[in-house]
């Protein structure tokens, strides 16, 4: 009884290989066309596929671990998060301080630090927890084929472009302006002091009785099995993701980003239905408007969120995974809704997500990126509220 038992959880788990042949064929033809492009593309949509591979074989997201952090008082995700932080300040600060790199300018990912990115951060992280994802979570487990999570990208992506629509209205509240500790202080300084804050939060917040899981931070071991289909240990996405981040500075100057595309996917949609960019002081003109004018397919953001969707297509078809999401009930639609408009006006009004505000931003040494995280945790709070409210 025992070996029946086993053989059919081995064949519950086996690899799917339609998927996987639909995915790899689908990966090889957009490389292809990117690279017959421009080779950047082609660059980044590998890096894309990288992390959506990551993403999915860590189930490396940020809103069950806040999830975990304030409700069960479990920091295993946090450190996770902490030292992807720290890995990736300290690869970043040479190349920022050199302020070039392959003969282009390296600027990081740095935003105004001022009202509406701290509105922006709470109602994200209050939209994070009512639909259950952050965005790169979202994006993830819509290749990993969970049906509720598509309702979230799509309605995320509409929220984005209602913040885009109405942002120019948020940037005349109060502002300090952009702030770059590394300029401020130097580089050296600032990595300095960005780890050291990340260290005293690990230790205040074992002091404070939180707790680690060693088994889900540092696994049982790796084998080429585990490598290949996974589930990867936190530590190990973890120190993948702030590479490949890294990798993304190298080859756009910027840090890794994914909400500006969801602006532009909606956008088009707008245009398609009639909507006239020209009545928007942010689509306008320079860099959106050429955006809207040309394929998604040569947008770096888009190209690479296209890229985490594939990779993680092909990962859960290897881990025999791919559409076990279940089906959809009532309370969920209306929190996979609301939440996604949360998501997707909070990004716009942050400049950035839990990716490009925070994870790049505090990466690149932008105070944005810290007051991000400052407003984001009390928004979750909330969200956790909220969810007990839908029965979720």
């Amino acid at each position: 009884m025992s070996a029946l038992r086993a053989q059919g959880t081995e064949d519950k788990n086996a690899p799917q290989y339609v998927v996987l042949t639909a995915a790899l064929g689908m990966a090889l033809g957009l490389f292809m066309y990117v690279l017959d492009q421009d080779g950047k593309l082609a660059i980044l949509f590998v890096l894309g596929l990288g992390m959506g591979m990551t993403l999915l074989y860590g189930s490396y997201g940020f809103s069950g671990a806040y999830r975990k952090f304030l409700v069960e008082r479990d920091m295993t995700g946090i450190v996770a998060q902490l030292l992807m932080l720290g890995i990736a300040i300290v690869l970043f600060a040479p190349v920022l301080a050199q302020g070039t790199v392959f003969d282009r300018g390296v600027t990081g990912s740095l935003a105004p630090v001022g009202v509406s990115v701290a509105f922006g951060a709470f109602i994200f992280g209050i939209g994070m927890q009512v639909a259950g994802g952050c965005a790169s979570g979202t994006l993830y487990t819509v290749g990993g084929g969970n049906p509720r999570m598509v309702l979230v990208l799509l309605f995320f992506c509409v929220g984005a472009f209602w913040g885009s629509v109405d942002l120019g209205w948020w940037q005349t509240l109060p502002s300090f302006g952009t702030i770059s500790l590394g300029r401020q202080w130097g580089w050296g300084v600032s990595v300095i002091v960005q780890l050291g804050v990340l260290g005293l939060i690990y230790v205040g917040l074992r002091l404070g009785g939180w707790k680690i899981r060693p088994g889900a931070l540092w696994g049982d071991g790796l084998s080429l099995q585990r490598i290949l289909r996974g589930p990867w240990p936190l530590v190990l996405a973890a120190c993948m993701l702030a590479l490949l981040n890294w990798a993304t500075l190298l080859t756009t100057g910027h840090g890794w980003s994914i909400t500006w595309a969801f602006s532009l996917w909606a956008a088009k949609g707008a245009v398609l239905m009639g909507w006239d960019p020209l009545s928007s002081s942010f689509w306008a003109g320079g860099f959106q408007f050429e955006a809207l004018n040309k394929s998604i397919l040569l947008d770096e953001t888009s190209v690479m969120d296209i890229g985490i969707l594939i990779g993680a297509l092909a990962a859960s078809a290897l881990a025999g995974s791919y559409g076990k999401g279940g089906f959809i009930k009532v309370n969920a639609v209306i929190a996979a809704i609301a939440g996604g408009l949360l998501m997707g006006y909070g990004a716009r009004l942050a400049y950035g997500c839990n990716i490009g505000a925070f994870f790049s931003g505090v990466a690149s040494g932008s105070l944005h990126g810290w007051l991000w995280i400052v407003c984001a945790l009390p928004g979750n709070g909330l969200g956790l509220l909220i969810r007990k409210r839908l029965g979720l």
